[in-house]
Formats: structure tokens, sequence, C-alpha cells
């Protein structure tokens, strides 16, 4: 059985491993990078406490050894389903069975100045390009004589009070009291304030009250300034402009508040739901269609008793589903009946800083918050993480930060302009 996978992130990375070294099948991964990465953990990257590499890892080498497992470098131009074929860059591959795992994008929700100078947090390019812009801007604000345009530079807005935002927010505030201070002494008392605003009245919807209101709390001890009920409107001439009439004037948004599925030639309009995601049965098939599925971000399933109105756009999602059809496929192929997806919630988290995190565990229903859930994050995450080797440095990283509370990659690394 030929299978094409388009995404290798959570959900395409665990539904090939789940088939590695199966003889029957064939699988050929398709993504417009060479490389998988860690989403939960691109802000660190972006904020220079881990490099990239911490976070990533090729796909050729991942599948070093798995002789079934195949890689193709590209991106996804159409889809002929007529024909059980796709087309990549300049040439095409046909399959049985085709697999859609790729995830979401950024939503700016029609906002043309916020997506052209916000920046985004979904890739590890725009991560990259955090890193320099703001490293970029400090070293502006350290030379400038305009105490108007130094507060400009040190103001950072972050739009979107999810795991995200919050984790952003937290890092800053970090960097702002210890670091800041110590290698850019002329800045101290120039002002530049750190901003998490939420269209929300809570930060963390998705979380329990109790995980909000502690966020909240911590934050705001850090000196993060917090505005919910309040959406963006637009940003312009170096302001964020609120629909309240407010504005803020700063040369850094960032962008966390808001992602949708993609949409592909080739697809009639009427498989895409809410949020631009693939509309698919209870077994990962999307409607209308024979042998094409999706999974993790980019589907919107309804079938699952408890989650009637979709799935949470999260990881864990994303696994329980590509293993799953991973599974049913293999049932499939030897005539067996397949199994419908549920979803099994293992809980949320989100770290707010040093020592400082929230966790919700379902069963047994459970709020953890301080010392003991900032532990658990970082043991749950680099567990997550696809290889020893990210998990090493990774791990080596944050003990370097945690006992010195600094790091030594805040370079600013652009290529050579030709």
């Amino acid at each position: 059985m030929n299978i094409v996978v388009i995404g290798g992130g959570f959900a395409g990375v665990n539904f090939a491993k789940a088939l590695a070294n199966k003889k029957d099948f064939q699988v050929t991964l398709v993504d417009k990078n060479n490389y998988n990465f860690f989403p939960p953990l691109i802000y660190q990257v972006a904020t220079a406490f881990l490099e990239p590499s911490s976070i990533s890892y090729p796909f050729r080498k991942l599948f070093v050894g798995k002789k079934n497992l195949h890689f193709r470098l590209g991106e996804v131009k159409k889809i002929i389903p007529a024909e059980n074929k796709i087309i990549i860059n300049d040439d095409e591959i046909t399959y049985d069975h085709l697999v859609f795992a790729t995830g979401a994008e950024t939503n700016y929700f029609g906002m043309q100045n916020v997506q052209q100078h916000s920046i985004p947090m979904k890739t590890l390019s725009d991560a990259l390009e955090m890193r320099n812009r703001l490293l970029e801007q400090m070293e502006q604000a350290a030379s400038s004589k305009d105490p108007a345009a130094i507060k400009q530079l040190l103001t950072i807005v972050i739009a979107g009070g999810g795991p995200t935002g919050v984790e952003l927010a937290g890092m800053f505030a970090e960097l702002k009291n210890d670091i800041l201070r110590k290698e850019y002494p002329s800045l101290s008392g120039k002002g530049g304030e750190i901003y998490l605003v939420d269209a929300l009245d809570s930060l963390l919807a998705t979380m329990s009250k109790a995980s909000q209101r502690d966020t909240f709390e911590a934050l705001t001890k850090l000196g993060v300034k917090i505005k919910l009920n309040c959406q963006v409107k637009d940003y312009a001439d170096g302001k964020v402009i609120f629909t309240n009439g407010e504005s803020i004037a700063t040369k850094s948004l960032i962008w966390t508040a808001g992602v949708s599925a993609k949409m592909f030639e080739g697809l009639p309009a009427e498989i895409f739901g809410r949020g631009k995601r693939m509309i698919v049965d209870a077994y990962n098939k999307v409607q209308g269609t024979n042998n094409i599925y999706a999974i993790g971000d980019t589907c919107l399933q309804t079938t699952d008793i408890n989650f009637s109105n979709g799935h949470p756009q999260v990881a864990q999602v994303a696994i329980q589903q590509a293993k799953l059809l991973a599974e049913n496929l293999q049932l499939l192929d030897s005539g067996k009946m397949q199994k419908a997806f549920a979803y099994v919630d293992k809980g949320s988290m989100a770290i707010i800083g040093r020592n400082k995190a929230v966790v919700d565990l379902p069963k047994p229903k459970l709020h953890l918050k301080g010392f003991i859930a900032w532990l658990a994050w970082l043991f749950i995450h680099l567990l997550s993480l696809i290889t020893y080797r990210n998990r090493v440095r990774t791990l080596f990283n944050w003990m370097i930060a945690y006992f010195t509370k600094d790091h030594f990659l805040r370079m600013i690394i652009r290529p050579a302009k030709k």
C-alpha cells in the first residue's frame, strides 16, 4: 500500500513512525522543510534560550534504518483526487491513500497591516526572525538619544493570551528584569513595557479558572501589563490600535492570536468547515472521499461524543489521531473493522517563568501551580522531544539558564545580502 503524508509535524511524524518497517506499507512524507521541529518550544528559540537544533531534527536522519519510510522535500501545489496524485513543485507523486497532516497557519483575521508588520510565532523561521529583530531593536535603543523612540523600541505587545502568549510574556519579563539591566545598563529606567492583550475576558481560556487566576497574578508580579477584552484593530505608524480607540506605540507586535488550517487546490470547497479545517468522519476520512484522510489541526471531527464541536488544536489530539489512523489502515488492509477515534484528554499546562507554571489534570481533576507545576512542564516537554539528542541538548541549555539566569545565544545572525 502506497501512502503519501503531507506535513511532518506531530501528526505526520507520529503516523509515519507508527508504520515504520511495516512491509506492506510504503510511506512517503512530504514537507516544505527538511526537518521536524517542536512548536511548543519555538518561543525559547525566539528569546535566545535555546538554539534551533535543540528542538529540530532532519527527516532523513530520523528515517534512517526504516526502509519503508521515505522523504520528499517540496510544497504541495495541487491535489488531483481523480488520478490519485499530488503535484509538488514541478513533480508529481501517486498514492493509494493520502493523509493530510498540514497543521495550521497564522490567522490575521483579514488585517493586512498586522500580517505585514507583526511577528508570527508558528515556525522556526518566525522564531529566528523575532530573535534578530528584537536584538536589533535593543541595539538601536542603546544608541538612541530620543526617549520616546527608546520607549517604542523597547515596548513589546503580545496579541493572544493562550499558552504561547503567556509563555512569551513571562520570558520577556524575566529578560527585562535580569538580562536587560546587566547587559544594557544605559537603558535601565528608560521605559519599555510588556503588554499581553486578548479579546477574551481571561488568559488561557481553555484551562481552569484556577490556572487563569494564578497566571494573571504571576505575570502581573513580573511586571507584565495585561489587557483583557481588548481586540486589535490595526497596526500602523508604529502603533497597535485597538477597537476601543486605545493604542500602544511599539515596534514589536507579536501575533499569537489565532490560527486557521490550509486549503489546497483541487479539493472541493464543501469538504472544508470552520477555520478551513477538513471535515472528517470517525475514522479521520475526509467527507466525500474514498482514500483521503486528515489528522491533527487540519481536521474537524465532530463524531467524538465528548467533543461534538471538534477537538482542540493541540499536540495530543494530533498524536492520538495519527497513531489510530496508522492502526486503522492496517486493519483496513487485513479486512478487519476499524476503530472510531475518541480523544483522551491528558491535561494542559503553561509555563509562566522561572519556577512558575500551571497544570490542569483531568483524571484525577487536579490543579498544580508553582515549582511542582514547573517541574512537570519541564519533564513532559523533554519527553515530547523527538530524539534523545534533542532532549540532552535542551536539558543542558535549561540547566545553564536556570543556574545562571542567563544564556549565551543572544547573537544577531542573518544571511549575507547579495
